[in-house]
């Protein structure tokens, strides 16, 4: 009874502030993936913009395909690549914002973990009218890991859209739970998927196209958002081109192919690939530094700014030979670097969904999104508002520098747009 009387002014006064913040919201019923939940930083929560959803089928034709080249002579073939869109939508009074996703766990090949489809829902309506009479959006491409699928990060996709960005995730053909494929597959499409996106959406945005993105998209202010592999291939479509040690890796792994030469730094056409209209890159615990992908000149490259997230225990990518280094390395540009204190790899992911919860289901199948040492839904949120704050300040011109510009150290003290003793456990840096 005494503790209780002694931490009551203390809860009565967080109430207080989160009234006059402005910051509380009601969370819905039922609570869904991004919702914000009552210690949600400021920027977390969503923007003004009804969201609608759709999917698109691109082709990539003539592309190298890895899987099937032999004694370094190279098959090709017409890459297929499905995309998920969200977009602020006009929905009508009648309409409820409310979308069903398809997804499976396991991962196709795993005798131990075989395909169970399962459904989760979002805040998005369906094939909704996108909202015309506001100009166009700037664009954000979405890339997910190794194995993942467009649908791994709703809780941000759907939260950008909202506050007026066309987000497009990718699934990496031969890299997602339903047709996961050998490793070669993603080392070299990546980055290659990336860019190719980046141009069907901005001719699909163009005025006089008969797409529904017709005069919408910005292309030419376009961040990039990538998780682990994800993370490896934007930074490469942003000018971080790989090292030496990456090609000769990729080609004994291949079998004598040099199909990944043309990402590689010292490559002469690989400076002409980047694309300009790349403002900004999210980073979250990008993969290939402790594989030494990348060497001091190819992180030379990276000259857009770029915001990192990491976990400190990263056993995937790792953290102070990986994540960390590549922040340190990448000299040409303005760099932050947020940390989760004793968070491992699982810093991008919604949280488990309900069917992963079920007993006698392979332990990955929730580790395949949990962190064993942080409430995802709390990432999640705290997600939500930096890159709230990053691709604003970058892609809209907004000032948010009060989020991004902070000391270090959030136990010393609460953090701007963070509730009181809502904001512990976490470190940004900032670099340029």
């Amino acid at each position: 009874m005494n503790a209780y009387r002694l931490l009551l002014p203390l809860f009565i006064s967080i109430i207080v502030l989160t009234s006059i913040s402005g910051t509380a919201q009601e969370v819905s019923s039922p609570f869904l993936f991004g919702d914000a939940l009552p210690d949600a930083p400021e920027l977390a929560h969503r923007g003004d913009h009804k969201v609608g959803v759709r999917t698109i089928k691109l082709v990539n034709k003539d592309q190298v395909d890895i899987l099937n080249s032999k004694d370094g002579v190279e098959a090709r073939y017409d890459r297929p690549l499905t995309v998920e869109v969200w977009y602020p939508a006009v929905i009508p009074s009648d309409g409820k914002e409310l979308v069903t996703y398809d997804e499976v766990l396991g991962m196709k090949g795993d005798p131990k973990r075989p395909l169970i489809p399962f459904t989760f829902q979002g805040r998005a309506l369906r094939d909704a009218s996108p909202m015309s009479d506001q100009g166009n959006f700037p664009l954000v491409i979405v890339s997910h890991g190794y194995v993942g699928s467009r649908f791994l990060m709703t809780y941000l996709t759907e939260n950008l859209a909202s506050k007026g960005y066309i987000v497009v995730a990718i699934d990496h053909t031969e890299s997602t739970f339903r047709d996961a494929a050998p490793f070669p597959s993603t080392l070299l499409n990546r980055s290659k998927d990336v860019l190719f996106v980046l141009n069907e959406i901005a001719d699909l945005g163009k005025a006089d196209s008969k797409s529904f993105l017709a005069g919408i998209v910005n292309a030419d202010q376009t961040g990039l958002i990538g998780y682990s592999m994800g993370g490896y291939g934007s930074l490469n479509a942003a000018g971080a081109g790989y090292s030496a040690g990456a090609i000769q890796f990729f080609t004994g792994m291949t079998g004598g192919s040099t199909a990944l030469v043309e990402r590689g730094h010292a490559h002469p056409d690989y400076r002409k690939s980047v694309d300009p209209r790349i403002k900004a890159v999210v980073a979250f615990a990008p993969w290939g530094m402790t594989q030494k992908v990348w060497d001091a000149e190819g992180l030379k490259g990276l000259k857009v700014p770029t915001f990192f997230v990491a976990g400190s225990e990263d056993d995937i990518s790792g953290y102070e030979t990986g994540i960390k280094a590549i922040f340190t390395g990448a000299t040409e540009t303005e760099r932050y670097l947020l940390t989760y204190d004793n968070a491992r790899h699982n810093v991008a992911p919604n949280p488990p969904p309900t069917a992963a919860l079920k007993p006698g289901l392979h332990f990955d199948e929730y580790y395949r999104y949990a962190e064993p040492a942080w409430d995802q839904r709390r990432m999640n949120n705290i997600n939500q508002h930096f890159v709230t704050a990053f691709l604003g300040t970058h892609l809209k011109g907004k000032d948010y520098t009060k989020f991004l510009k902070i000391k270090p150290n959030s136990n010393e003290e609460t953090w701007p747009g963070f509730l009181p003793r809502a904001g512990t456990g976490l470190e940004l840096l900032f670099a340029e």
